[in-house]
């Protein structure tokens, strides 16, 4: 029922289908009753009349059919086709709109499967469904035909009909485990190749194709056991079926053969019986046919709506406030925060306030809660308790969007999109002319490098920017944060993953970013923890010490300490990876 209700914008289709679906029932029970006049009329008594007629009723019967199942199968699978795009739609929107710790805890490649495998597979319910219903009635309409033509023989061949259910039902459960199992397989599969791809500098460096080889062979191989099964239940499910159906055909020769010799039928009503029982035993082996592919629809649909109906899978809420500028202040109180699989908290009753215009730093060893604590302020997370309050409001308070609008996010990890350069510095910001993508990739330092691409700000810079080095892919970070002109920015660690060169060139470009703007960094150079108004020190998810540079070397023991690690010769550049 639940996949029904995607095919029902579509009903005035399904319903002339259905309508086509009766007609060719019809026409399969009248071709069988036409075998009987055609054989007595024409060939046994020799009838010009019939002659002329039969063969024209023949003609229009198959041109009845094949008019109207072609109608019924072409709407069915142009229906099938704009359900897997509704569904892809919805499964899409649904999962992008998830929050972040759905992300942390699925894997890519089972997320992909369910939207191009599984969604594949509900295509074929409802036609399947409406082919099963055909079945059924041409079924029924062959069994009166043959009841009508002779009630006695009719019992001996039909009397297989109920024993055929059994492998219906016996098989189909089968195949519908079998099928979840394949499409855990296919995400398995998924899985593993978008990990391998994606990590495939790795597996260079450590020389391990031949393992990564046997593990993806292992993968398939379990995969393709299943689909043997598969085949397996299905064939047998066909072949019982077969055998059962000659064990009818096997009686009705016999017992049909006897009563034409007696003289007590014509052989024209034995061959429509026969031509009747020869189509009988068709539609009902197209019935297993059809539940198959509804049992693996089912499989597909179980892994599909649970993530579209779970209550546990429920998307990002904002509230009803949009964020009202100018930018005034963000203020912690008292936040804590743990991820769902950690022992201990990440932040542990954290208070902190910025001010408009003020640079904060945050400094601390790795795990110490840093990256953590900004990822709240556009809600990646939720506290789990304390407040977070932007403007002196909760920020449960305000939209999602006007929030996340508000700020800009420069992390390490220099993510863009296989699109051209103007597309990803321009992403997701709309009225933007050629002049002020070109500003803004100038004053990240990108314009001149940008210009020696081969096409320049039209080039494809290939998935996650690989066509471009580190320090490019960062800048071209930056002038998209430029171009947004955010009241409120976060720097995470933005330049720590890149060499010497690269890094003093995006530094110069952060200066033109953080520039009269209110700035939260992850402190990465002695620069910017200099001309911070706020230092803020971390360990363990707590703030130890927070105030100017002097005065923290004095004061806290942990910050002399770090300081002294790294500066102390003056030769270092970087602080606190």
């Amino acid at each position: 029922m639940r996949c029904l209700g995607y095919f029902m914008p579509h009903k005035v289709k399904v319903l002339a289908a259905f309508l086509s679906m009766f007609v060719v029932a019809g026409c399969t029970a009248a071709m069988a009753y036409l075998v009987k006049p055609a054989i007595d009329q024409i060939f046994v008594n020799r009838d010009v009349e019939a002659l002329k007629l039969l063969p024209f009723m023949i003609m229009g019967v198959m041109v009845a059919k094949c008019s109207f199942r072609f109608v019924q199968t072409y709407y069915m699978n142009s229906v099938g086709m704009r359900v897997i795009e509704a569904l892809r739609n919805d499964l899409y929107e649904k999962i992008v709109v998830l929050p972040m710790r759905f992300f942390e805890q699925s894997q890519v490649g089972m997320l992909m499967s369910r939207i191009l495998n599984d969604v594949v597979e509900i295509r074929n319910s409802v036609p399947s469904l409406v082919m099963l219903i055909r079945e059924i009635f041409e079924v029924a309409g062959l069994i009166g035909v043959v009841f009508y033509q002779d009630a006695e023989l009719a019992f001996y061949a039909v009397v297989v009909v109920p024993i055929a259910a059994y492998p219906l039902v016996y098989f189909g459960k089968k195949l519908r485990k079998l099928g979840r199992k394949s499409q855990a397989g296919v995400a398995n599969i998924n899985i593993f190749l978008q990990e391998s791809f994606s990590g495939i500098k790795v597996i260079k460096a450590f020389a391990t194709e031949k393992l990564e080889t046997k593990r993806f062979q292992d993968e398939n191989h379990s995969l393709m056991n299943l689909t043997v099964k598969q085949v397996l239940n299905s064939e047998l499910s066909s072949r019982v079926i077969d055998m059962l159906s000659s064990v009818g055909i096997g009686l009705v020769i016999f017992y049909g053969g006897m009563r034409v010799i007696d003289g007590t039928t014509t052989a024209g009503t034995f061959f429509s019986f026969m031509a009747s029982l020869i189509m009988l035993y068709e539609p009902i082996k197209k019935i297993d046919a059809c539940n198959m592919d509804i049992q693996r629809a089912l499989a597909g649909a179980e892994r599909v709506f649970d993530i579209l109906d779970s209550p546990n899978v429920v998307p990002e809420k904002g509230g009803a406030v949009d964020v009202e500028m100018p930018f005034k202040s963000l203020e912690f109180r008292d936040v804590r925060f743990t991820y769902p699989t950690a022992n201990r908290p990440a932040l542990d009753g954290i208070s902190l306030d910025v001010r408009a215009g003020e640079r904060v730093a945050i400094v601390g060893p790795s795990g110490s809660g840093k990256t953590t604590l900004v990822h709240l302020i556009p809600r990646f997370y939720d506290v789990d308790s304390g407040a977070l309050l932007l403007n002196g409001r909760p920020l449960d308070d305000y939209t999602l969007k006007s929030l996340r609008l508000t700020q800009g996010i420069v992390s390490q990890d220099a993510f863009l999109f296989n699109a051209t350069v103007r597309d990803n510095i321009a992403y997701g910001q709309s009225g933007y002319t050629q002049e002020q993508i070109e500003a803004a990739a100038k004053a990240a330092y990108a314009h001149d490098f940008i210009m020696e691409l081969p096409e320049g700000y039209d080039t494809v810079i290939g998935e996650r920017g690989a066509r471009l080095s580190g320090g490019q892919k960062q800048r071209l970070t930056i002038a998209r944060a430029l171009l947004k002109n955010p009241p409120l920015l976060i720097l995470d660690e933005a330049t720590s993953a890149l060499d010497t060169e690269s890094e003093r060139i995006v530094q110069l470009a952060l200066e033109n970013l953080m520039r009269d703007r209110t700035s939260i960094v992850i402190a990465h150079r002695l620069s910017t923890i200099l001309s911070a108004h706020l230092i803020v020190v971390m360990e363990d998810g707590k703030i130890v010490a927070q105030g100017k540079h002097h005065k923290l070397l004095e004061t806290c023991p942990l910050y002399a300490k770090l300081y002294q690690m790294q500066f102390a010769d003056g030769s270092a550049e970087a602080l606190f990876t």
